[in-house]
């Protein structure tokens, strides 16, 4: 069963927190990875109707202009205050390249929500040699936070927020093959992804105490969005038959919105929230040795120096 964590809750949606404006989120700098579609996207408006100043980060520079244009549309935000960057997940180089670019540019950093994901039927490998599902969903994350760890020090306090899957609970790090080599699942590889999300939020926390910084992870519920785009045979029939019963893009949002913007959760770091509600995640994810394992690894495969 699982347990809940209790914290308070005004049980309001993403339009109503919009209409409220929590004064904290107004006129600070949110960045929001996989932003021109699906949870990213709704997320944008979301914090965009609440004054906040909204970094999209996408790979193809149509649709997201797209995406920014539909969202300044129904935002009513200044388009200042909406700006697009470019970055390619299954590219360690283009993720630095586009941290880089923004810390040159002296820009605040208040938020930080790591929503890019995908799900692969085959497996496949990026031009870093890594299996694409992990390093997409995962350690270009993980490379990302750290590249913009002292600017969000620096403009504390300041949020992180994963976006996971309850789909961890059955994920496993397998530390002698995490690039799955050995034998390839589409739900296999997603789902240690996802674990790898867990565990780098708990750990994450840990060193960011007293910082002023606080992260926490989200499992969003079941979304229809395009998160599968690349799916096929089994995997693409169940997602199609399945999607008449997902949650739309903007419910999946609403607790990310909930944890980059309400005052509730400002202290509130190191959870796995669903539903505004911080629940148990598995015990895999809970545990401190893998924790610590999985960043030693990860640090290495990022081309980090020290963490």
């Amino acid at each position: 069963m699982t347990e809940l964590i209790s914290f308070p809750a005004s049980g309001f949606l993403v339009s109503d927190m919009a209409a409220q404006s929590p004064p904290w989120i107004v006129g600070k700098t949110c960045m929001i990875t996989g932003a021109n579609s699906g949870i990213g996207k709704a997320a944008t408006l979301g914090l965009a109707k609440m004054g906040a100043k909204v970094v999209m980060v996408c790979r193809d520079p149509g649709k997201a202009e797209q995406a920014r244009a539909e969202v300044l549309q129904a935002s009513g935000a200044r388009k200042e205050d909406l700006s697009v960057v470019i970055a390619d997940l299954a590219s360690l180089a283009s993720v630095r390249k586009m941290a880089d670019d923004f810390i040159a540019a002296d820009r605040p950093l208040h938020v930080l929500v790591n929503n890019a994901g995908l799900i692969l039927a085959k497996r496949t490998v990026t031009q870093d040699g890594l299996e694409t599902t992990f390093e997409v969903n995962y350690l270009s994350h993980f490379l990302l936070t750290h590249l913009l760890l002292a600017t969000l020090k620096a403009d504390a306090p300041s949020r992180i927020i994963n976006v996971t899957s309850d789909a961890h609970t059955g994920g496993h790090m397998d530390f002698d093959d995490l690039q799955e080599e050995r034998g390839y699942g589409a739900m296999k590889s997603y789902s240690q992804s996802k674990l790898a999300q867990v565990l780098f939020t708990r750990e994450l926390a840990e060193k960011l105490k007293g910082t002023g910084v606080t992260v926490n992870c989200v499992h969003p519920g079941v979304i229809a969005t395009n998160w599968a785009r690349h799916s096929a045979g089994a995997l693409s029939v169940g997602v199609r038959l399945g999607s008449a019963f997902m949650l739309r893009p903007e419910k999946g949002a609403d607790t990310v919105v909930y944890l980059a913007s309400s005052p509730e959760v400002a202290n509130v770091t190191g959870e796995y929230f669903t539903k505004r509600k911080a629940v148990r995640p598995s015990k895999e994810s809970m545990d401190e040795g893998e924790a610590a394992k999985l960043w030693d690894m990860s640090a290495k495969l990022a081309g980090l120096q020290s963490t």
